[in-house]
């Protein structure tokens, strides 16, 4: 098969890959559509936090496809089935797996991080991964089900009510389905610091009441003590201490981005402790694909709108070498 396989830091290629054979319990996906995700572009570029990943290796965690071929004692699935993959792989034997949080594994692996992913016309993912996809969800969708079930664990750690001024720190793709989440809750207010003004009116038109830019010092003044509830959606130092500052009292902060590990911010620990706020993180997502497939189902929440560009497989090595330059917003690999 062809897949763009990563060999090192800052080395992609495009190639011929070797198929692995069926293990017991898999399936073998033709890949339909695949996601480039900021944790591809970390491990691309060899930040710490991605030394697991083992080059060479085919990258690509957020994918949906159609099921080519089953392996031993898979009962559910059936070639020609049109699935969307929860990449994450749990032990089930450690504390945290038996303790009911199994996305905090001691010995987590995932498809497209720790073994071959999406990034290639062939995948083959445990079955007990594979959720079989409406047939009026399409692929894109499918691919884009995996950040959306990420959003989806972070959102249910809030507490949402009718009365509340909801701030959004980072209007990209993960902002943006925050966005809709808590428009639907039905909140207030709904604010989003985003610096680029070109998102302003994609922002809005997705149930923003107010749009502000985190550079303008005017605006980002008014946000300090504003709000009950704070999404940072970035993980930069900056939005991290703008969270913690506009959280007013009683507040609620969700630290939602991915920070650098050797990142480190500065806030008052009196203000938290004056402010009563409660700061929570949001790691992956444990068992929330079916109600974000629900979601996207039902119109909830819009996947469309929010992919900015569309690539071919063959083109990822070259995608990847000048991402930082391409004003992404979302994009996704088209391999149908």
């Amino acid at each position: 098969m062809k897949a763009a396989v990563l060999r090192g830091t800052l080395s992609m290629e495009f190639t011929e890959w070797a198929e692995r054979p069926l293990a017991k319990g898999e399936v073998r996906l033709k890949v339909a559509c695949c996601g480039i995700c900021g944790t591809d572009q970390h491990i691309y570029h060899g930040h710490p936090g991605s030394a697991e990943v083992k080059p060479p290796i085919v990258l690509g965690h957020e994918l949906a496809g159609t099921v080519e071929a089953v392996g031993e004692d898979v009962k559910d699935l059936q070639p020609g089935d049109r699935v969307s993959v929860d990449p994450n792989i749990y032990c089930g034997s450690c504390a945290y797996c038996r303790g009911g949080r199994a996305h905090l594994c001691e010995r987590l692996q995932a498809i497209g991080v720790t073994r071959d992913g999406g990034m290639g016309e062939l995948c083959n993912v445990p079955a007990a991964n594979c959720y079989k996809l409406p047939e009026h969800v399409g692929w894109v969708e499918g691919a884009m089900v995996e950040p959306l079930g990420c959003v989806l664990h972070g959102f249910k750690k809030l507490e949402l009510r009718a009365n509340q001024h909801v701030l959004i720190a980072g209007g990209g793709f993960i902002g943006q389905l925050f966005l809709q989440l808590v428009k639907a809750a039905g909140v207030a207010q709904i604010t989003v610091s985003e610096p680029a003004a070109h998102k302003r009116e994609a922002l809005l038109a997705l149930g923003a009441h107010a749009v502000v830019s985190p550079f303008d010092a005017g605006e980002a003044a008014g946000l300090r003590n504003s709000a009950d509830v704070v999404i940072e959606c970035v993980g930069r130092t900056e939005s991290v201490e703008l969270a913690v500052a506009a959280a007013r009292k009683g507040g609620q902060v969700l630290l939602f981005g991915v920070a650098a590990p050797e990142a480190r911010a500065s806030f008052s620990p009196f203000e938290i402790f004056s402010k009563e706020l409660r700061i929570m993180g949001s790691f992956i997502n444990p068992y929330t694909h079916e109600e974000a497939i629900a979601l996207i189902e039902q119109g909830i929440v819009r996947i469309e709108p929010l992919i900015s560009h569309h690539f071919r497989l063959y083109e990822l090595p070259d995608v990847m070498a000048r991402y930082s330059g391409l004003n992404v917003t979302k994009a996704v690999a088209m391999l149908e």
